[in-house]
C-alpha cells in the first residue's frame, strides 16, 4: 500500500459514480450495450455503530460485525471497531428497467432479467474496485460480499439468511429502510441493488434519518398500501409478511423461462419492486418530506 492518504466522503463518492461512468463492465450486454446503472446513493456507517450487535442478536448470532469480517480477513491489520467505516451504495434501477418489468405478470422482463446478472456483475466488480482503490492509498480494505466464507444460513426465524446482508448494511448507513416485502427503500426507490466494502478508515457516519426500520413503508407507516402483495405472482407476499422460501422457488423456476425467452443464462423477478408507490422514492409523504429538510429523528429503537 501506499502512503495512507486522507480521504473523504466526496472522494469516495466520486470513486464509485466515476466507475459507474467508465467502467466497460457497466453493461446490460445487449444488442446496444446499454449501461446497467447511471447513478449511485453512497452512505457511510460506523463500525463500532450497536446496530451491527443488534443485527447479531435480530437476525442472528451469525450475523457479521464489521470487526469480525475484517479481522477475519485482515488479521495483520488488528483494527478495532472504531477504526472501521462501512461504506454502502445503492444502484438505483435505471426507469427503462423499471418500466419493462411494470409490465410483466409472472417472470421478469428481459433487461430485469439481464440487470440481475450482468448489473450485479458489474456491482461484484465496484465492490473490488473500491476496495482495491482503498487499499492504494493505504486504508486497508475488504468486501465482505466477497470473501471465502460468506454464506447463507438455515434461520429459524427467517428460513434462511446470510453472514452479511448488503440491505441491512444500506439501512445502517442511513440508506433506507424496510418494506412489508423485504425490499429496502430508499430515496430513489425499492427498485435498485446495493454493495458494500469494510475498510479500515475514520469517515463521519451518515446520519439515519428514521426513527424505525420500516418508517418508509406505507402499509407500516399508516396501514395503507400493500400493493407489492397484488404483484407477487406466487404469492409469497401477504399482509404477515414475506415468505422467502416461496420466492426463492420462484426465482429458480424463473431460470428456464429467461433462458427459453430470452436466450442467455439469466434469472430474476422483481415484480414486486417496480409498480408500487415505493418503486422510485419514498411514498410516505411525513418521512419524505424530514428527509428533504434533512431533519433527524429521535435515537431509533432496537429492532424487533
Amino acid at each position: 500500500m501506499e502512503k495512507s492518504a486522507n480521504i473523504s466522503v466526496d472522494w469516495i463518492k466520486g470513486l464509485i459514480r466515476n466507475f459507474i461512468t467508465t467502467s466497460p463492465y457497466n453493461t446490460m450486454r445487449n444488442e446496444t450495450e446499454e449501461p446497467a446503472w447511471d447513478d449511485a446513493l453512497v452512505g457511510f456507517a460506523s463500525g463500532a455503530d450497536p446496530i451491527w450487535q443488534q443485527y447479531k442478536e435480530y437476525v442472528g448470532a451469525f450475523h457479521w460485525t464489521p470487526w469480525e469480517v475484517f479481522n477475519q480477513h485482515r488479521p495483520e491489520e488488528s483494527a478495532g471497531s472504531e477504526e472501521l467505516t462501512v461504506v454502502s451504495w445503492v444502484l438505483p434501477q435505471r426507469e427503462v428497467v423499471r418500466k419493462a418489468n411494470r409490465r410483466t405478470k409472472k417472470y421478469p422482463s428481459e433487461e430485469w432479467a439481464r440487470i440481475r446478472v450482468y448489473g450485479e456483475e458489474f456491482n461484484v466488480a465496484l465492490r473490488r474496485h473500491v476496495a482495491k482503490s482503498l487499499e492504494k492509498v493505504g486504508h486497508a480494505a475488504i468486501a465482505p460480499m466477497l470473501v471465502s466464507n460468506w454464506t447463507i444460513v438455515s434461520s429459524e426465524r427467517f428460513s434462511y439468511a446470510s453472514s452479511w446482508s448488503e440491505r441491512h448494511t444500506a439501512h445502517a448507513a442511513g440508506l433506507g429502510t424496510f418494506g412489508l416485502c423485504d425490499g429496502l427503500i430508499t430515496a430513489k426507490g425499492k427498485a435498485m441493488r446495493v454493495g458494500s466494502v469494510v475498510a479500515k478508515i475514520s469517515i463521519e457516519p451518515t446520519p439515519r434519518p428514521y426513527a424505525d426500520h420500516r418508517a418508509y413503508c406505507l402499509f407500516f407507516a399508516n396501514g395503507t398500501c400493500g400493493k407489492c402483495i397484488d404483484r407477487c405472482p406466487v404469492r409469497a407476499i401477504t399482509e404477515t409478511g414475506h415468505d422467502k422460501m416461496k420466492c426463492r422457488q420462484h426465482l429458480a423456476r424463473s431460470r428456464e423461462y429467461v433462458k427459453k425467452t430470452y436466450k442467455f443464462e439469466g434469472y430474476g423477478c422483481g415484480l414486486c419492486q417496480v409498480g408500487v408507490p415505493c418503486e422510485a422514492g419514498i411514498p410516505v409523504k411525513a418521512a419524505r418530506e424530514a428527509l428533504e429538510r434533512g431533519e433527524l429523528p429521535p435515537t431509533p429503537p432496537p429492532l424487533a
